[in-house]
């Protein structure tokens, strides 16, 4: 790899202040005499800025300068313009609240481009008409009144049908409406649900509901939410050919954990144990707590939420493992198998 390579590498945590002093010291002297990587840097750090609050007049990134576009400089001045202030959340609530932000300052990049294949089946428009369908759940749940007629939940139904069902008649309901209007619905229900009580109020939302199969507290619906909304945010980036950062370290700590307290769950504990930790993070034994570890696996903290997400395959997902292969491969599968967004 390249010093090029490694520094466009590390952008987006650089962005985030997320690298440690060592890696950091890297980047400053690249920016100065790279025009390509000073470019990605600005962009990376407006978002977070978008994200933070309104940003500084003149940029600058560690003492040093970065070329601006004037072009950029109009997108984010539109996206600052149209972006609402981000509600005052609880903790629980602020993943979902960031995603909701990032995507909110994508929409510029998407006006004449709602065509564009995404993911699965859906272009722009209906990856974020599946939005729309993916939070409404949590949505009436809470008391709010669904954006999109024919809205139920049935408990008793098959929750995998159930959720393909509704994001189909979700998708093809907006298709009948402008990507203005989408986006608009998508927009005011996520700030309706940002403006809940339960995502203020962290005793109020540690109740648990049922909501696509998972029992869980809504402050980790909340956490569920933020996963989703990033993941077809990133989708949509990588689609429009636009860098979306990763999550703060914080809020891809949540993810992480959430992740992994479902996925021990569904090992179960007859299954191998496995020691799985993130790079640079936590540590958990998946599976048997009382036979010996037969194998120990280490994913990046972001390739392991894409491949719960749905990213990744088990055998595409960047990995260190030493030990029991199958039962290094069993924990991947398992967690492959989670994804349904």
């Amino acid at each position: 790899m390249t010093d090029h390579d490694g520094v466009r590498d590390l952008l987006a945590a650089w962005a985030f202040g997320a690298l440690d002093p060592a890696e950091g010291r890297r980047i400053p002297p690249h920016l100065a005499e790279c025009h390509s990587c000073a470019a990605e840097a600005e962009r990376l750090r407006e978002t977070v800025r978008l994200l933070d609050g309104p940003p500084p007049a003149h940029p600058v990134h560690n003492g040093v300068g970065v070329p601006g576009s004037s072009a950029l400089d109009a997108l984010l001045t539109r996206a600052r313009r149209t972006r609402p202030a981000p509600p005052s959340v609880a903790r629980h609530a602020a993943p979902y609240a960031a995603a909701v932000a990032g995507l909110n300052a994508l929409l510029p990049e998407m006006a004449g481009r709602w065509s564009t294949p995404v993911v699965h089946d859906w272009d722009v428009h209906a990856t974020v008409a599946h939005l729309l369908a993916a939070d409404e759940h949590l949505a009436v749940r809470l008391g709010l009144a669904a954006r999109v007629p024919g809205a139920r939940i049935d408990e008793d139904a098959d929750w995998a049908a159930a959720w393909e069902r509704r994001t189909a008649e979700v998708i093809a309901h907006e298709y009948g409406r402008t990507p203005e209007e989408t986006v608009a619905d998508w927009s005011a229900q996520s700030a309706a649900l940002l403006g809940t009580a339960h995502a203020r109020d962290p005793e109020l939302a540690a109740r648990t509901t049922l909501l696509m199969g998972l029992r869980l507290p809504v402050t980790e619906h909340f956490v569920v939410r933020g996963f989703e909304a990033w993941i077809h945010t990133d989708d949509i980036g990588r689609a429009l050919g636009v860098v979306v950062p990763p999550p703060p370290e914080e809020h891809l700590g949540q993810l992480v954990r959430l992740a992994v307290r479902i996925l021990g769950s569904a090992l179960g504990s007859e299954a191998a144990p496995v020691l799985f930790a993130v790079r640079g993070g936590e540590q958990w034994v998946l599976g048997s707590q009382s036979d010996p570890v037969a194998a120990e696996l280490t994913l990046d903290p972001v390739d392991f939420c894409l491949l719960v997400g749905g990213r990744y395959t088990p055998d595409t997902v960047p990995r260190n493992a030493d030990g029991d292969a199958a039962a290094v491969r069993n924990v991947l599968e398992r967690a492959a198998s989670l994804s349904w967004l």
